[in-house]
């Protein structure tokens, strides 16, 4: 579509938290989603870092050197680890706020056009962020799925124009035929054939009618699977492409810190997923995949030490995760069992 959705202030506020999160967790001091607005490129996201020299509205003229017109261009992940070293990037703006390591990747619309850039800067070469390039990457599809919901959303506004554009003049054709049946009933006193000529061409009409009608329900039906279809999948995306990569850091952080930034990430992927899905996906969606895992063995009837002989760990490790379980999906009483309670949620 040539007309870009705007951005909903709802979105802003998560890719505000986007940001935030990326700059704390790769400890720099700027991050940043970037707008191209040819012939600029606008700080449309900026994180609210003490030391972050970058705010929004902030504009740079394309083609000047910039890194996000390197990563623009070619459309890939770009990685300058200290660009005072490399001759080629001694004339990039950014260099004016000391920013001499980058880290960025492209963000894009669903029918390819560039919407801008998702990057993280800092004054000194951060190893520590690169490590993290595979998160920076994760929330690259998140805002990428969140530009492909606004473009289904205004598609779908579009259809729904088109339909009441339709329901009007199907209404205004209504209105015509029931004038002229009016008429054709004045004359049915008078000539018997005009009268039967009348009642069929009232039938053909009906017939008509309900066609269109069956029509718009199936349309409506459509429009609705659709809605339904992109839910599940920007759920199933974030249960596939986000909670592994939690976990897997999770239990690579030892500090507490570390650990409560990751439970911050977890919680916020919950809130703004929730609404997405059924109560059994949006339920489960809420578990770390080693507690899926263990859920699905409950389901099928296996006992704590059956699964923990499966997933080769310890009882104690395994009634760990069953307690999570339940609080996750709000057992509340210790009475309730809980493979009953995860059957019924099927």
């Amino acid at each position: 579509m040539h007309d870009k959705p705007r951005i909903p202030q709802d979105m802003l506020v998560k890719w505000q938290r986007v940001v935030d999160i990326l700059a704390r967790l790769l400890d720099v001091p700027a991050g940043l989603i970037m707008k191209r607005v040819p012939p600029e490129h606008r700080v449309f996201i900026a994180s609210r870092s003490r030391d972050n020299p970058y705010v929004v509205d902030d504009t740079f003229t394309l083609d000047t050197g910039l890194y996000c017109d390197t990563v623009m261009r070619d459309r890939r992940l770009l990685l300058v680890r200290d660009a005072a070293k490399e001759p080629v990037w001694d004339r990039n703006p950014d260099l004016k706020h000391g920013m001499v390591f980058y880290l960025g990747l492209p963000l894009a619309w669903p029918d390819g056009s560039i919407f801008g850039t998702i990057c993280v800067l800092d004054e000194k070469t951060n190893e520590h962020a690169i490590a993290y390039t595979d998160l920076l990457a994760e929330f690259k599809e998140v805002v990428e799925s969140d530009l492909a919901f606004l473009v289904e959303g205004a598609e779908r506004a579009g259809a729904q124009r088109e339909l009441e554009k339709a329901r009007d003049e199907l209404e205004s054709r209504v209105r015509e035929r029931t004038m002229e049946l009016a008429a054709l009933n004045r004359d049915l006193n008078n000539e018997v054939e005009t009268r039967r000529r009348t009642e069929s061409s009232l039938r053909r009409r009906e017939t008509e009618l309900e066609e269109v009608n069956a029509a718009l329900k199936v349309l409506l039906k459509q429009i609705e699977n659709s809605r339904t279809e992109l839910e599940e999948q920007i759920l199933s995306n974030v249960n596939r492409l986000v909670f592994p990569y939690l976990d897997r850091l999770r239990r690579r952080v030892a500090d507490r810190k570390g650990r409560a930034y990751i439970d911050i990430v977890e919680a916020n992927l919950n809130e703004l997923t929730s609404p997405f899905g059924g109560h059994f996906s949006a339920t489960f969606a809420r578990l770390t995949p080693t507690e899926l895992e263990i859920a699905k063995l409950v389901i099928q009837g296996k006992t704590t030490k059956a699964i923990a002989g499966i997933l080769n760990t310890a009882t104690s490790t395994v009634d760990f995760h069953r307690n999570n379980i339940r609080r996750k999906v709000g057992i509340r009483s210790a009475r309730v069992n809980l493979r009953t309670y995860l059957t019924s949620l099927h």
